[in-house]
């Protein structure tokens, strides 16, 4: 019985972690900007902030299908959405063009952009996780 458990925990756990990697590297597509390279060359603190936010944005509802899913497929069903919303709202927000473009503001390292950016994923995924709860 404990061995099953402990296989349970970790082929949840090793997917969960899987998720959050395929979002690392999603996420740095569907954004118009190289995030590594704004994050590791050129220390950019608001791309740092906006994606950091982004990846709370997905854990947050994560945990919430870790927690409520009733077996493996539906969490993976879920962990999937989660993931999704996430890169949509990502999309949708770094390709605002004008005067309220994240995109050249986070470029620039504009750091209150970036947080309002991380915060935003964070609320998106309070949502999202709210939502699974049904």
């Amino acid at each position: 019985m404990f061995i099953d458990s402990f296989l349970a925990f970790g082929l949840f756990f090793l997917t969960a972690f899987l998720i959050v990697v395929l979002f690392l590297y999603l996420y740095a597509l569907v954004t118009p900007y190289d995030d590594y390279k704004l994050i590791f060359e050129e220390n950019n603190t608001a791309a740092a902030i906006g994606f950091g936010g982004a990846i709370l944005g997905l854990c947050i509802p994560l945990y919430s299908a870790l927690i409520s899913s009733v077996s493996y497929g539906d969490f993976l069903i879920w962990a999937v959405v989660a993931m999704i919303i996430q890169l949509l709202f990502a999309f949708a927000v770094t390709r605002r063009k004008g005067t309220l473009s994240f995109e050249n503001k986070i470029i620039e390292g504009n750091v209150p952009v970036g947080t309002l950016m991380g915060f935003l994923s964070i609320s998106i995924g309070l949502l999202n996780a709210g939502s699974m709860s049904y």
